[in-house]
């Protein structure tokens, strides 16, 4: 690659393999997805990685439950995650997996730093331990005695583990992210973390004892690191940490985390803490999105309430997938989605709006133009609102920019009569068609990264040359 383009590094969180993936995981993975494909476009060297979180205790627990080896069951659910964001269309430049051999030796390298730096220090810990955030949390965060996310009781532990001075790191953490030096969006979420960070941080513990399906630390080897701690470390693994140096020094550091908002503090607090510790640059910018809620109440896999995007895509496909996750809920907010909703969503905006704009197009020039529109010629509408839109992570409002000009083309179509005008004014109808056509064109343009198989059908038929009848894009569901 020239070492004059622009990179471009984008990340998922890595999702955690005690259970298979659902819709609340595939949200931010269609999002980085859109944002890589958006990037490329512009000529950027891009790396986009996602991938799978396979230690710890609770993976421990799910295999054994399954009656599997941790190895054997993270394997099964790891392909399951690979095979659900093929299925969606989202094409990572690496999916990385925490037993991956490259992940655990950049680990270790990226411990023995840390423990050179003498920012470790052995210590003893007690309190209340979640297995499902594998982490410790305070009785302030507890709900009627239980965990609020999982709805368990923790469990009270006492333990011998190693600790890293985060409380070092809390001044400067504070600067640069008030002086957005490092970006944290949206804005509430920014607040958040300055308020965290101003309550005063406290050192935290970085290993536990008695773990044995993870990474040990190379000085203790009674001792594993937390899951937590050596998942942060993927997006540095991932692209050569340790192993190829001159991609690790091409991608780093990353351009944006995408992460949910409930990983805020491991992301913008301890993370960029730990790359200052070892001298590493910290992350450009971090993005918390919301959570999907069915019926007002989180998905969640301990809950139960969990949707399987393979289902979706398999009865509306991947674009309509895609669409309506990122149009339904602006990208930051919390937002409640249903079938039902997907639904209205692909019989409305996709099949009467964009899809009949398309089938209304291509069967008048094929009926009027004898399917020639000769050269591309510009749009008659402005789409620049929808890709800064996009650039910004509003996915959401670019939509219903882009939507917009579909309805104004459909209702233009209705206006205008072209079947009755072509009968006086067959010039008028032809300069009609050649708009729209452009238009259209366009808007297959703006949509191919959230929408990649339907923009690419869209212009093949327009760039064809020979414009026949075509099937529709959406076939309506009852």
């Amino acid at each position: 690659m020239p070492e004059d383009r622009k990179k471009y590094y984008i990340t998922t969180p890595i999702y955690y393999v005690n259970d298979k993936p659902h819709i609340g995981s595939a949200y931010p993975t269609i999002a980085a997805d859109v944002l890589a494909r958006l990037h490329r476009q512009l000529g950027e060297d891009v790396f986009f990685q996602t991938g799978t979180d396979e230690h710890g205790a609770k993976i421990a627990q799910a295999a054994g439950a399954a009656g599997k080896k941790p190895k054997e069951f993270a394997d099964e659910i790891s392909a399951k995650f690979a095979f659900a964001w093929d299925q969606l269309g989202i094409a990572p430049d690496k999916f990385i997996r925490t037993t991956d051999p490259e992940h655990e030796q950049a680990v270790e390298k990226f411990l023995n730093k840390l423990k050179a730096s003498g920012k470790l220090y052995e210590g003893e810990y007690e309190g209340l331990y979640c297995v499902g955030h594998e982490a410790f949390i305070k009785e302030a965060e507890l709900v009627n005695g239980v965990c609020p996310d999982h709805k368990t009781k923790p469990q009270h532990l006492k333990e011998k583990n190693w600790f890293f001075k985060l409380f070092e790191y809390q001044k400067v953490l504070e600067e640069k992210i008030n002086n957005d030096e490092f970006v944290i969006r949206p804005q509430t979420r920014k607040n958040e973390v300055l308020s965290f960070i101003r309550a005063g941080l406290e050192d935290i513990a970085i290993s536990r004892p008695n773990v044995k399906w993870g990474i040990p630390l190379p000085w203790d080897k009674k001792q594993t690191v937390y899951v937590w701690i050596e998942a942060l470390f993927n997006y540095c693994s991932g692209i050569g940490y340790g192993a190829d140096e001159a991609q690790f020094q091409r991608f780093w550091p990353a351009d944006i985390h995408l992460v949910g908002k409930d990983l805020t503090r491991f992301h913008c607090i301890i993370w960029p803490a730990l790359l200052l510790a070892i001298e590493e640059k910290i992350p450009l910018k971090v993005y918390a999105h919301g959570f999907f809620t069915i019926n007002g109440e989180k998905i969640s896999k301990s809950l139960g309430n969990v949707i399987d995007p393979n289902d979706w895509v398999a009865k509306y496909g991947a674009d309509a997938v895609r669409y309506f996750l990122l149009r339904e809920v602006p990208f930051g907010q919390d937002g409640d989605v249903s079938e039902e909703k997907l639904k209205a969503r692909y019989n409305g905006d996709l099949a009467n709006g964009l899809g009949n704009l398309f089938s209304r197009v291509t069967d008048m020039i094929e009926k009027y133009l004898k399917g020639d529109i000769g050269e591309f010629i510009k749009s008659p509408k402005d789409l620049s609102e929808a890709s800064e839109a996009f650039y910004n992570l509003d996915f959401s409002e670019g939509l219903v920019a882009v939507w917009k000009e579909i309805a104004w083309a459909n209702q233009l179509i209705d206006k205008s009569k072209p079947w009755e005008l072509v009968k006086t004014e067959p010039e008028k109808v032809k300069e009609l068609l050649l708009n729209l056509a452009a238009l259209l064109y366009d808007i297959a343009k703006k949509l191919a990264p959230i929408l990649p198989e339907t923009a690419q059908q869209i212009k093949q038929v327009l760039e064809s040359g020979d414009i026949k009848k075509s099937p529709p894009l959406f076939q309506k569901i009852s």
